[in-house]
């Protein structure tokens, strides 16, 4: 596996899972709770930023391909598959004592 590749997947499993994992909007400003929306929205954001560099990086090696429609959907439905484990942990992993 080339290292662009490995690192492409590194960077999306983490940028799924961000949202998830901190009560920050985009990063910068902390509350107390965050709601779904938010979360939703930053996920994303984040879709596209991981789809940007990706492209950055194809365009390193060679010529950018053209895509259509599938593709993107293929792609956002993985980047959920890659957000689930944030996903359980937030909202249905049940901590003890409630």
């Amino acid at each position: 596996m080339q290292a662009s590749v490995a690192t492409l997947l590194i960077v999306a499993v983490l940028a799924a899972n961000l949202p998830f994992m901190t009560n920050r909007i985009a990063g910068i400003k902390k509350v107390a709770h965050k709601a779904f929306g938010w979360r939703f929205l930053e996920w994303g954001v984040l879709y596209v930023a991981v789809g940007l560099f990706a492209r950055f990086l194809e365009s390193r090696q060679m010529p950018v391909q053209s895509q259509e429609a599938a593709f993107y959907v293929a792609t956002l439905s993985l980047f959920a598959v890659f957000a689930f484990p944030g996903f359980v942990i937030r909202y249905w992993w049940r901590k003890r004592g409630i």
